[in-house]
């Protein structure tokens, strides 16, 4: 049997992969583990919920011993967050090219709206789109119960992370009147055209088609939640987001590359490495992408940094950056 999966670390990249059979779902007595009840009994002391409702859901709740694979044992580079031969395989080419153009061109005005209410750049919410769900049309066929299940009550290395997240499912499914046991999205609990996790779907939810509803599987809904994600977290319109460039060698180890801390340029540039087109800032964040014959450096600035705030991947940030950079 085959299944798609979305590579993701708190959010997630559409790369088609095949599981085998033995690796499907199977049914589990969570209501046999201690954690469980004790988390039944949290959810209804904090936040009313009947306890006979929270056990039928865990009687229906199973174990995807898929999805719990690639969060146990020794971390595995590449086995959450897709390598950058991926993305350029399945997201970075011409076809999303294509399809990034041809979306911003069917949504411009609701593309440009965001842009104008939100003061961010649209073609960065096209790249977001089309990283996260290939433009909408790929959102995930993991039971998103039984995966966050999985990974809030089995020992692995984000546990205490899914349990917050199985929380907020409860939460989510609750405020929007969804059956619990029926929702799908990615193998680690995100759902929608963004692929927002439910701590993250509750937070920055927007009703951007005004009917009333936020809905994550609604294209309009999600382009004024990317928009609203980069507007709070300091995106500065029209400015530069990452150049590429240049440097004496096939493979990088001048410096340390790091999306989470910034250099002086003048050590930057001390060290070789010439930025292809112009760049102003006086500190910048040096990235590098890994290619299968050679590494590509990149510096990126505080723009650069809100793109990985979503999903805190240098692969991920440059794979949004180059959507846009094509549909400019």
């Amino acid at each position: 049997m085959q299944r798609f999966k979305l590579l993701l670390l708190i959010v997630l990249i559409p790369f088609l992969v095949t599981a085998n059979d033995d690796r499907a779902p199977i049914s589990y007595d969570y209501l046999s583990k201690a954690n469980v009840q004790h988390f039944i009994r949290m959810m209804h002391k904090r936040y009313g919920f009947d306890t006979n409702y929270l056990k039928r859901v865990f009687r229906q709740a199973k174990l995807d011993r898929d999805t719990l694979a690639r969060y146990t044992g020794k971390f595995k580079s590449n086995s959450t967050v897709g390598s950058w031969e991926r993305f350029k395989l399945h997201v970075v080419n011409e076809e999303t090219f294509k399809e990034a153009r041809r979306f911003k061109k069917r949504h411009y005005s609701t593309l440009k709206r965001a842009e104008r209410i939100y003061k961010v750049d649209m073609d960065y919410i096209v790249g977001f789109l089309g990283v996260e769900s290939r433009f909408g049309t790929y959102t995930g066929d993991y039971n998103i119960l039984d995966a966050l299940s999985t990974l809030a009550f089995h020992p692995n290395r984000m546990q205490k992370f899914f349990k917050n997240e199985l929380k907020h499912l409860f939460l989510f499914a609750r405020e929007k009147g969804y059956n619990i046991t029926k929702l799908e999205g990615s193998f680690a609990g995100a759902m929608g055209c963004v692929q927002q996790v439910p701590s993250v779907a509750r937070r920055h939810r927007s009703d951007f088609n005004g009917d009333g509803i936020t809905d994550p599987w609604s294209l309009e809904d999600c382009i004024g939640s990317i928009a609203k994600f980069m507007h709070k977290n300091g995106w500065k319109k029209g400015k530069v987001v990452a150049v590429p460039a240049a440097f004496n060698a096939k493979r990088f180890r001048s410096l340390k590359t790091s999306r989470n801390r910034t250099l002086p340029l003048s050590t930057i540039l001390r060290a070789g490495i010439r930025p292809l087109k112009p760049f102003n800032a006086s500190r910048a964040y040096l990235l590098k992408t890994r290619n299968t014959t050679h590494d590509d450096v990149w510096l990126g600035t505080r723009n650069f940094k809100v793109l990985t705030r979503y999903n805190n991947s240098t692969n991920y940030g440059i794979a949004i950056h180059l959507i846009a950079q094509e549909v400019k």
